[in-house]
């Protein structure tokens, strides 16, 4: 999912809002990615969802849905699929993404053509800062300059306090920084913000990368990449320092937290004063880091800083200590031109790009107008999502997912009544949570206010850097406020859906609320089986591993009686052997711990739906559509929204980064969990996913 509290998210962060539901977004974070011209990407059959909502032509009749039905609801469709040779995968999160990419791109060019209409207007900034992206002849001539400010403050960096006061800048620049500095509802009292402080510094996607022998080609395409970014600035001996810059990472890396370890938000609330904070990792000055980030200096010492992996500070903070100043200074320098490629000339956009390729499998690259897309939503997001908003979003959408989730929130009340696992005052404390819970659809109810942001034609460099300090600066100025619960973590035109702890709430943005997860046309099975099952997902998400750790005001806090806890961790024990099981590639098994909680939320969705959908009946027998009864559709209505096809490479660095499973998991192993699905596909013993009654998991 994408989190947008501040420019430098922390993956604890990302990780605890998470309950997205793994798919591909138009937003970006303010570093979009990288990539030059390409040729047009491949194309890619289009489904037809029917007269009533399913693609009945994608199915693989020749497959027995008992053995894989995955397989059997998109077997035809994915064996004509080709990944488009810009993307990693694709599937319908990808299909609609792109649907939204080109909605705004119209949007953009409207804009950018029209500027006069909309004088100093926030209409006329998304248009400037599109153009400037589009601008590449302007682009090539200007060269480095634009970052020639940045890189001279990195070579006058003489001693570790200048380190730390770069560092801490980075917040509202391209620079980066060992440690991570983000302003979120504090999980102990969400009605106020906190600061926080976690690990960062490194380049590769996780600490594995760094660690295990089977990532080695990865590091050695990660090393040439730094050698060919500091060779286009002249950094003194390339080289060298990309191998040093490698070796330092790996310290970092050494002493992070695992993925999973960040999961586990009691473990990484660890409240403390900058004081303390200072006396327990010693060798970094953490008074400059936060006053260069733009905390007033007044009681610094004395504010609380919510740590996240303590050890990990500790263990970075020794190693800067005694690190070389001139490798701080190349991986400063290194890192600020990888964050900022995507707005600098051809050369560096292709080395960029060279690497991602390496790492992602992903063959050719995106056309500019995406890439400028991307930029602008990553700078301007929430006003690019006005427009949209008011363009592309009918209001009966709005209506018809409120009762839908109002469907799905009675379906839940039921299973929690009816629960024989909890004790009566779990229950009741469960039952309290869910008559909290809020669900806000299509678009925040108030906008952000862009007035003070700065946007100057042909200079793109200076506009995204300029957005960058503008996110940091709005967040800031938050900081000794009330929290906004009416500030959204995702733009309305991303195609994903999250569930926010802090808030007891979940967000669906009007971008996903479009064929083939809700669709007005559409069977009510169908709607139930795939909208229904995405809003299930994320209102079970606040009664996952994680979830359950916060009660009903969103506070971090134990609710559970420790009989219920111990009964919950092996129901989920047993779930997450399931999935360590699983096989997606020779050898690549999901991690069973890692994807705990969007394992459990698939499961417990997939189970509401079905609910909601009998409850939709009123006790009247379903329809049977083109042969297909009602509990049918509901199934392959779930199983066609996980429709995807990824390249091997994105499947070995999703194994070790994502908190989702491979879609074949998601599809699979919920339904052989739940008794309808064997009645509805006459599933026998002998069946590839035949699990016995006493096999089958039931949390909720």
């Amino acid at each position: 999912m994408t989190v947008r509290r501040h420019a430098k998210l922390s993956r604890r962060v990302a990780l605890l809002l998470s309950a997205g539901l793994g798919l591909s977004s138009v937003a970006g974070v303010a570093r979009a990615d990288t990539a030059p011209q390409a040729a047009a990407p491949t194309a890619v059959p289009q489904a037809s969802f029917g007269t009533w909502g399913v693609d009945l032509a994608g199915r693989d009749t020749a497959e027995k849905p008992g053995n894989n039905f995955f397989k059997y609801a998109n077997g035809t469709y994915l064996d004509h699929l080709t990944i488009p040779s810009d993307m990693t995968s694709y599937g319908p999160f990808n299909a609609l993404a792109e649907l939204s990419r080109t909605r705004v791109q119209s949007i953009l060019n409207d804009l950018s053509a029209h500027p006069v209409k909309h004088p100093k207007s926030i209409e006329e900034k998304l248009g400037t800062f599109y153009a400037s992206f589009m601008d590449e002849k302007s682009i090539e001539k200007q060269g480095t300059k634009p970052m020639k400010g940045d890189l001279d403050s990195i070579l006058k960096m003489r001693d570790a306090k200048a380190f730390a006061t770069l560092s801490g800048a980075a917040s509202t620049n391209f620079m980066t920084s060992p440690f991570s500095l983000g302003i979120n509802p504090d999980a102990k009292d969400p009605t106020r913000y906190a600061l926080d402080v976690d690990q960062a510094g490194l380049g590769l996607p996780d600490r594995d990368y760094y660690l295990k022998p089977e990532f080695a080609a990865k590091r050695a395409a990660y090393q040439t990449y730094i050698t060919q970014a500091l060779t286009l600035i002249k950094w003194p001996e390339p080289a060298n320092a990309a191998a040093a810059i490698v070796a330092f990472e790996t310290k970092l890396a050494e002493v992070h937290w695992a993925r999973t370890d960040l999961r586990d938000p009691q473990k990484t609330y660890n409240p403390m004063t900058v004081a303390a904070l200072a006396k327990a990792a010693p060798g970094f000055d953490w008074v400059a880091w936060l006053t260069a980030a733009g905390l007033p200096t007044e009681g610094l010492e004395n504010r609380t800083v919510i740590v996240g992996e303590p050890t990990a500070i500790t263990g970075e903070a020794a190693i800067l200590a005694t690190a070389d100043i001139g490798l701080l200074q190349a991986w400063q320098a290194f890192h600020t031109v990888e964050n900022a490629s995507t707005y600098l000339p051809d050369a560096f956009v292709q080395a960029r790009f060279t690497f991602n390729k390496a790492l992602s499998g992903q063959p050719a690259l995106p056309v500019r107008w995406k890439r400028g897309v991307q930029a602008t939503s990553a700078a301007m997001g929430m006003a690019l999502g006005k427009v949209y908003v008011e363009r592309y979003f009918p209001a009966e959408n709005r209506t018809a997912m409120q009762k839908l989730t109002g469907d799905l929130k009675d379906a839940f009340r039921i299973r929690l009544q009816h629960n024989t696992w909890m004790s009566k005052e779990t229950r009741e404390a469960a039952l309290r949570k869910l008559e909290n819970f809020e669900v806000q659809v299509g678009y925040p109810n108030e906008w952000r206010d862009y007035s003070s942001l700065n946007v100057t034609k042909g200079d793109v460099y200076g506009n995204a850097k300029n957005g960058i300090a503008f996110e940091w600066d709005y967040w800031l100025a938050r900081l000794d406020k009330p929290v906004d619960r009416n500030e959204w973590d995702m733009t309305p035109q991303t195609v994903n859906a999250y569930n926010n702890p802090l808030f007891d709430q979940v967000v669906f943005p009007a971008a996903i609320l479009q064929p083939p997860f809700f669709n007005p046309q559409a069977d009510a099975a169908v709607n139930y089986g795939a909208i229904g099952g995405v809003i299930g997902h994320e209102m079970t998400h606040s009664f996952d591993d994680e979830g359950r750790q916060f009660d009903e005001h969103g506070r971090l806090r134990d609710w559970w009686t420790k009989a219920d806890a111990a009964r919950f961790q092996k129901l989920a024990d047993r779930l997450g052997a399931q999935y360590d099981a699983f096989e997606v590639l020779p050898g690549v098994h999901v991690n069973g711990k890692l994807t705990m909680g969007e394992n459990i939320a698939d499961l417990g969705g997939l189970t509401l739906a079905l609910d909601a959908y009998h409850a939709s009946l009123g006790g009247q027998p379903a329809p049977v559509i083109d042969g297909l009864t009602g509990d049918q559709r509901v199934f392959l209505g779930w199983a066609q929204v996980w429709r995807e096809k990824l390249r091997d490479d994105t499947v070995k660095n999703l194994i070790v980064t994502d908190p989702h499973s491979p879609p074949q998991a998601r599809v699979n192993i919920p339904m052989h969990n739940i008794d309808a699905w064997y009645k509805a596909w006459d599933v026998k013993p002998g069946d590839a996913l035949y699990l016995t009654p006493k096999q089958r998991v039931k949390i909720w």
